[in-house]
């Protein structure tokens, strides 16, 4: 599958690949290894919050991107309701799965920014990776110049296939696309959260129900209602109504009722 092969559709202004994990993992592994860094980013309802908030440098980093996936089957729900448009998911913590359980070879160079030792050690026993390299950066270290360099400099230096970036968003996104303006690194990166501690065991993921009927949501906030209270309630939330308000305005700006879906 080549770049050009991959098609996109626009969800509230934001382009979208249609492509479900098996294409998506099939894209990712069709890049050559050496080609010049290029990254991923997974929409979901809390980015497209952020980005109808006109966040210039978010923005940025979303377009800059070569792939752009639907994570949220919240998303794709409303997307489905709202606009009669059915987005294929491919949540970036089921990418991650499927890139190391039928993929990624132990020989294979990857990097990792982000995570701890135990993360390393559980990610070389399970896959039995030889060609590993992780960074972990300090907290809060985008607000630091030099801590964004250190991690640039360290995955100029490991040249690798894929590049996992475990540190957060939009700090992941922002980090990407600083590697990829740079423009001396190769392989692709992908903003995945938490996916490398789900597949390692490190933290439990919702059962696979839950994230059927999207209630992933759910299952984080009763684990840790404080970490992800503000998440839900202030980041995402808004959504909604974003969604609400693009599927009336053509109808307002008419002067008609919006047309049944």
């Amino acid at each position: 599958m080549t770049e050009t092969a991959i098609r996109e559709e626009d969800f509230l202004g934001t382009p979208i690949a249609l492509l479900d994990v098996p294409a998506a993992a099939a894209a990712v592994m069709a890049r050559p290894a050496d080609a010049p860094f290029a990254y991923i980013v997974t929409p979901n309802a809390q980015h497209l919050v952020q980005l109808d908030r006109g966040d210039p440098a978010f923005r940025a980093a979303y377009d800059a991107a070569w792939l752009r996936l639907c994570d949220s089957q919240i998303v794709r729900l409303v997307a489905r309701l709202l606009f009669a448009r059915r987005l294929p998911l491919c949540a970036g913590s089921d990418l991650t799965a499927a890139l190391f359980a039928t993929h990624i070879q132990p020989d294979d160079r990857i990097c990792v920014i982000g995570g701890d030792e135990e993360l390393e050690r559980r990610l070389r026993e399970k896959y039995g990776l030889r060609n590993l390299a992780r960074h972990e950066p300090p907290m809060g270290f985008m607000a630091d110049p030099e801590a964004v360099q250190a991690c640039i400099d360290f995955i100029e230096a490991h040249p690798s296939r894929l590049v996992f970036l475990a540190v957060g968003s939009p700090r992941s996104e922002l980090l990407a696309y600083r590697v990829r303006e740079r423009g001396r690194a190769s392989g692709i990166g992908l903003c995945i959260g938490s996916s490398l501690h789900f597949i390692t065991g490190l933290v439990p993921r919702a059962p696979l129900w839950m994230r059927r009927m999207a209630l992933e949501w759910l299952f984080r906030l009763l684990r840790a209602p404080r970490s992800h209270a503000r998440r839900v309630f202030v980041d995402s939330l808004p959504f909604l109504y974003i969604a609400l308000k693009q599927r009336l305005m053509p109808a307002r700006r008419a002067g008609l009722p919006p047309e049944e879906s």
